[in-house]
């Protein structure tokens, strides 16, 4: 494992993860850190040598019983049939049918994390919209609030109905019995929780419920029984939407789960093997994914184990100085980890008919600010933002109508909106006294304030802020973290999440079948007449073989558990060297892992002699620069010495940066912005401790870099193994988006990024990069961007490919057609730009789009202990286009790689358009297709330029997530803002942008100096 690769930066590279570690079940050892973004940092995983556990005879207790049940033979009969029927007909390029499956490779059985799901076929669902209107304050309410709504129309108005009626406790209610609306509106007088009756002026909703058609079950059935090719259903989509919202309502009604995003519910109950803490008030809880699914000749519930974390739940102030402790005493950075928080507050107790103590929920607006109440008479004392209660005064009048800031549950205002009166003439001088929050809380309360250092919280805006010591605020559970986790924590998050597979399938059928209502089957599902039995079902999967890896001269390696070992090989194709140096920098007082500078000299010259031993023709290194700023100087310096190095007569044409691992994110993210745009210089970072460790392997991994970015190729395939690519006419583009993560400036754009191979060897991949709009998935100026790949590709090979091969990264499900109704367009639109019109008129080039999808839900697991990896995964290579795919979609799940450990996650591809594989002559070793679609994939992931590995997800669709990430390195200020004095400051971080401003396009503009080469491995 190279470690040359900064911790912050890993966190940069894993966005997504940090808080919502849905991605952290899986760990796997490749050449970076910032490779695994679906299987974390492989350093951190603990591998034990000879355990050998597999899913299969583990799950049978859980089975029934019953030994491993074979694949269905009906869907199988029914894929084949349809696999007959396709072949009838002429294809479609736009959303093309499976042309076949596969039948390369060794076949195998494997569980995945599906359940059936039964129902009576004649089920008629009823769906009906609910709309709640905006309350008083123009405010529709949402969340909580309008779950409460929801969940009191239902008991106000339809108790009879009982667990006939299921809801998603937004806007939707399915029902099994047609229902008699005999109103327009249905009136809802809002209580809390626990509230026997409302209060006197309580909201009301009138909410309206509207028919909006009923469907049928067996209607879905037919169709995905049905093996007419191309048979549209136009009702699939809102079925599976109703089956969802009726298995989705137990797990929401249910008080003790707390559901994130529709489908991920947590036990707040869970046992002490189900969650564990991340320290400063935070930790992490284990839940499960559920959602249905369509699939050949039958529904199935996809259910997938979730790591999430939550704030503790308890005192506020407990959380508050936890926090501190970990991360230091900046407010604002408190006020951002705490800010919106459901506090439960304790100070007055009101109690129901039972004598239960009646919750009183208050939401954190803030911290206490120089700015707050500004127009009340008289206005609230804060000498600073962050006060404590001994310095946060506010005005208590003698009497109601003599003061703004009257004596309230809380201190300070916290009146209603719109409930102070308007009198006519100048108002009386206001009598009273300014009080203290603490002394407040002392007289009125008997509650002396533990630490009055602590900032009070204000739970009612600034205008009319209402202020409470921290320690009569109780967290209410079930909140998830919207912060980005730090190291310690995202460390500690990976050691809970990463289990072994068998691990996590057997929390599936089981924890997972009881928090889903599944086993016992809850009282919802009976109504409903529907079964999931929590049992996984078995699929058909084949494992395909391994290419022989090709090096210089007559070197070959054969790839053994998914990675190759290249000791005595020679790069693919050596690159020349002729200048390049190195900046090395420590840090003023800092420690050096080198005793003298003659140990670091060594060091250099023996990674120089690895260099020439790989093959790369290098001059001898020229003197370089050893400089030691103090952590305020050191982005002038590094801009300063580089600039130094751009001018110089013999400029060199890479950089060796050697940083020392303290602030190894500000020198990374600065060198990145000033060698890649500001003065075009290549470099390689490499961390001081590492380096002056580095065996040979550390060296080739840093050598594998150097070869990519001088334009060498590192390994290559026998052209074979490339099938139609090896021919010379195709091109093969990658393209992803990166958006904004927790803890983001509200200014960080999202970030496009292309790539394309420039030859048939498929060994390098030029980029470029646009900033747009945060959180557009789809690309702004994609046709600009392709037409630059398409003008390389023709000024090194003199003419133009025949075929464009496109493998698009991060597109969710729901956007498939998106990228047929926009980015298809771009892309022809640029060709019709480059192309001559004869040959645009005669269809070049052919195009093909296939969405690569990584933060799926599916897992596989081996059912025999001698088809399992010594992780007890599937084997490298493992296929699967059957069982849990749709015979009418051109879709397949891919597990090229090896994970070490945790469950790995298989890449899911599926075919959106289709010129090329239509119309491909089949070499004779393919039967379909299909078949040459998966081989060509699979053979691809091979040939990732950075690792002596397969990789998880393919080579173009990798590199784009790559150049994604440098992006963020160059707009660091925003995508990782430094922490504020104030929180009215502008946010300046140690990229090129600061969050005051809105990213210009010149800040991610590649210079031409390295425009062109692997600038961003």
């Amino acid at each position: 494992m190279s470690g040359n690769w900064p911790d912050r930066a890993v966190e940069q590279a894993l966005v997504g993860i940090l808080v919502d570690c849905e991605d952290t079940e899986e760990v796997g050892i490749l050449a970076e850190p910032e490779e695994i973004e679906e299987e974390v940092v492989g350093i951190l995983a603990h591998h034990e040598e000879g355990e050998e556990e597999v899913v299969g005879p583990q799950l049978k207790s859980r089975q029934n019983g019953r030994q491993r049940p074979d694949p269905a033979q009906e869907v199988e009969r029914i894929e084949n049939k349809s696999a007959v029927e396709v072949k009838k007909k002429k294809p479609s390029e736009t959303n093309p049918q499976r042309p076949g499956y596969g039948v390369r490779g060794k076949e195998v059985v494997l569980w995945t994390n599906y359940f059936n799901l039964y129902s009576k076929k004649d089920l008629e669902l009823y769906r009906y919209s609910v709309a709640i209107p905006a309350d008083g304050s123009g405010r529709v309410p949402v969340g909580k609030k309008a779950k409460r709504i929801v969940h009191l129309l239902l008991e106000e108005h339809f108790f009879p109905h009982g667990h006939n009626i299921a809801t998603d406790f937004k806007s939707n209610l399915i029902s099994r019995d047609e229902l008699d609306l005999e109103k327009d509106e249905y009136i809802v007088t809002y209580r809390s929780e626990k509230e026997d009756d409302p209060a006197p002026n309580a909201t009301q909703y009138r909410c309206r419920i509207q028919f909006t058609g009923s469907l049928t079950l067996s209607e879905l059935i037919n169709h995905l029984t049905s093996t007419q090719a191309g048979l549209m259903f136009g009702s699939k989509d809102e079925i599976i939407q109703a089956l969802n919202i009726v298995l989705g309502h137990h797990p929401k009604a249910e008080p003790s789960v707390a559901t994130i995003a529709a489908n991920r519910h947590f036990g707040m109950n869970a046992s002490a093997q189900d969650r564990t803490s991340l320290g400063a008030g935070l930790q992490v809880i284990r839940g499960f994914f559920m959602s249905v699914r369509a699939a050949t000749a039958r529904i199935l519930v996809n259910v997938q184990v979730k790591n999430m974390a939550f704030y503790d739940e308890g005192p506020l102030d407990k959380i508050m100085i936890a926090f501190m402790s970990a991360n230091g005493p900046n407010k604002v950075n408190l006020l951002k980890f705490v800010k919106k928080l459901s506090v439960d507050v304790t100070h007055i107790v009101r109690t129901n008919n039972q004598g239960q103590r009646i919750p009183r929920i208050k939401t954190v607006q803030g911290f206490a600010t120089r700015d707050d109440g500004r127009n009340q008479v008289p206005p609230p004392i804060v000498p600073q933002f962050g006060a404590g209660a001994k310095e946060v005064q506010f005005f208590l009048g003698n009497s109601l109508g003599a003061s703004s800031s009257k004596p309230a549950p809380a201190a300070g205002g916290g009146g209603k909106k719109g409930k102070k009166g308007v009198k006519a003439g100048p108002a009386p001088p206001p009598t009273g006294r300014y009080i203290s929050v603490f002394d407040f809380f002392k007289e009125t309360h008997n509650i002396m304030v533990k630490d009055p250092t602590l900032p009070v919280i204000n739970v009612a805006g600034k205008d009319n802020p209402s202020y409470l010591p921290a320690e009569v605020c109780e967290v209410r559970p079930g909140q998830p973290a919207g912060t980005k986790l730090s190291s310690s924590q995202t460390q500690k998050m990976i050691r809970f999440a990463v289990r072994r597979p068998i691990h996590n399938a057997h929390s599936i059928v089981t924890s997972g079948g009881q928090l889903l209502g599944f086993e016992p089957t809850n009282a919802t599902l009976n109504a409903f007449d529907i079964n999931v039995p929590p049992e996984l079902i078995t699929v058909p999967g084949r494992v395909l073989g391994v290419p022989a890896i090709k090096y210089s001269g007559t070197g070959v390696a054969m790839p053994r558990f998914g990675g190759w070992d290249m000791r005595s090989m020679k790069f693919a194709t050596k690159t020349d060297l002729l200048s390049w140096t190195y900046l090395r920098i420590s840090l003023q007082g800092g420690r050096s892992p080198w005793r003298t500078d003659q140990d670091f000299t060594t060091k250099l010259n023996e990674f120089q002699d690895k260099l020439r031993e790989l093959g790369i023709s290098i001059n001898n290194y020229m003197p370089g620069v050893h400089i030691t700023p103090n952590s305020q100087q050191i982005e002038l310096e590094i801009d300063h010495w580089i600039h130094r190095f751009a001018i110089n007569p013999k400029r060199p044409k890479l950089i060796l940066v050697i940083m020392p691992e303290a602030v190894m994110t500000t020198v990374y993210n600065r060198v990145k912005y000033i060698c890649d745009v500001k003065e075009g210089i290549l470099n390689v970072c490499v961390v001081d401790s590492k380096f002056s460790k580095a065996n040979p392997q550390y060296l080739t991994n840093v050598s594998l870099k150097f070869n990519l970015k001088l334009g060498g190729r590192n390994h290559a395939l026998d052209p074979s193994k490339l099938g139609f690519i090896g021919q010379k006419k195709t091109m093969v583009v990658g393209i992803d988006v990166t958006h904004p993560s927790p803890g983001s400036s509200s200014k960080a754009p999202s970030v496009a990024g292309i790539v394309a191979s420039i030859d048939e060897w498929l060994g390098q991949w030029p980029a470029d990069i646009r900033v747009q709009p945060a959180r557009q998935e789809m690309v702004a100026d994609l046709d600009v961007m392709f037409k630059s790949r398409l003008l390389l590709w023709r000024e090194r090979n003199k003419t133009l490919p025949e075929n464009i091969l496109v493998y698009r990264d991060g597109v969710s499900e729901g956007q498939y057609d998106i990228v047929l109704d926009q980015e298809l367009p771009a892309l022809r639109a640029a060709c019709e730009a480059v192309y001559s019109a004869p040959d645009t008129k005669a269809g070049k080039p052919r195009i093909t789009i296939i969405i690569v999808g990584k933060r799926h839900n599916t897992r596989f697991y081996p059912t025999k202990k001698e088809e399992a990896d010594r992780g007890g995964n599937p084997m490298n290579g493992t296929v699967v286009d059957r069982g849990v795919t749709e015979a009418r979609n051109w879709d397949f799940f891919l597990q090229a790689h090896a994970a070490i450990q945790g469950t790995a996650r298989p890449a899911h591809y599926y075919v959106v358009y289709d010129q090329i594989f239509c119309d491909l002559k089949l070499q004779t070793q393919f039967s379909t297709a299909a078949d040459a679609l998966e081989d060509l994939t699979h053979n691809m992931c091979y040939l990732f330029g950075r690792a002596t590995k397969a990789v998880s997800i393919c080579p173009p669709a990798y590199y784009a997530d790559l150049v994604c990430t440098r992006a963020r390195c160059y707009l660091s200020g925003l995508f990782d803002p430094s922490p504020l004095s104030s929180p009215d400051a502008s946010s300046v971080g140690t990229g090129a942008a600061g969050a005051s401003r809105t990213p210009d396009a010149s800040l991610v503009t590649i210079h031409p100096g390295v425009r062109n080469a692997m600038f961003y491995v």
